[in-house]
């Protein structure tokens, strides 16, 4: 049987894989950058192959790499489990759910405290992300993605459809004359959500407009950086109803026209297959469904 490596070389491992740094894992470990580069460069000698790619700023993993992370991770988590549950006192629950910025932030993250009221005894483990189709080293029980659905996990639930709308803010419109219409907005100062710039075009198309090409202003890589941006008083963007909401009902920003497009993408709720019996996965994964189907009936 081979050798195990040392237990200190995989805890500097885990903790620079999780980080993505070396620093970061020498500070969760109390250790120096140097001490945890020795611990990993002793690893990689005892395995004879190399975890991590050494960048001219930061580290990377390497495939071997990403694939051992994911491996030793879970026997960690594993150890802790099995440690709390012989030796250690009665511990709350927890679940861990990544969703992307734009829908945790706007949506999900101003509601959590139902679901914590609802469920004491359950632990959120609340993460962001901007692009995301797959499980990673996270070990997370839930994940809800936007796409259309056609991910390899086999447990993928639809959360409703939705639709997107024009929004900028008050002063804006006002600026573009009394009753602006989809042209007006389109020539004007559009910040463009990357991944849906056809969105103006498929509404002009939808309602018969023929608008033409848009005037681009700024690009961003999530709804909520476009919001915040024509919240401040300069531009147009696309977003949908869901996530603009928050934002019209505090009147920082309207909807000017009233053109909706449908979109064909939608958020979805996938979960872990190893997690989908644990009760605590399944009442969050009722609680997001139950305030998405609020959410999209209003």
């Amino acid at each position: 049987m081979p050798t195990l490596p040392h237990v200190t070389w995989l805890k500097a491992f885990e903790a620079a894989a999780r980080h993505n740094s070396f620093s970061s894992a020498a500070a969760e470990l109390n250790l120096t950058p140097a001490a945890v580069s020795q611990q990993i460069r002793l690893l990689e000698q005892h395995l004879k192959a190399q975890l991590f790619q050494r960048l001219p700023r930061g580290v990377k993993l390497t495939d071997i790499g990403l694939a051992y992370a994911q491996t030793i991770r879970k026997s960690f988590d594993e150890m802790a489990a099995a440690t709390d549950g012989l030796f250690g006192k009665q511990r709350k629950r927890e679940v861990r759910v990544r969703a992307a910025i734009s829908s945790a932030t706007l949506v999900i993250a101003p509601r959590l405290a139902e679901f914590q009221n609802a469920h004491p005894d359950v632990i959120v483990r609340f993460v962001t992300s901007i692009w995301a189709d797959r499980f990673d080293l996270y070990n997370l029980d839930l994940d809800i993605r936007w796409g259309l659905g056609t991910w390899d996990e086999p447990l993928v639930q639809h959360l409703g459809h939705e639709s997107a709308v024009p929004v900028c803010h008050p002063d804006f419109a006002a600026a573009l004359g009394n009753a602006p219409d989809v042209a007006a907005l389109a020539q004007s100062q559009v910040v463009q959500i990357i991944g849906s710039e056809t969105d103006w075009r498929k509404l002009s198309d939808l309602h018969g407009l023929n608008i033409g090409p848009t005037a681009d202003w700024m690009f961003a890589d999530s709804s909520l950086s476009a919001l915040q941006i024509v919240s401040a008083g300069t531009g147009v963007t696309m977003v949908l109803e869901s996530f603009a909401r928050p934002y019209l009902e505090r009147g920082e920003l309207i909807v000017p026209v009233e053109c909706k497009l449908p979109k064909r993408r939608a958020h979805y709720l996938v979960t872990r297959d190893e997690a989908a019996q644990r009760d605590e996965v399944r009442q969050f994964a009722a609680w997001i469904t139950g305030l998405y189907r609020d959410l999209l009936s209003d």
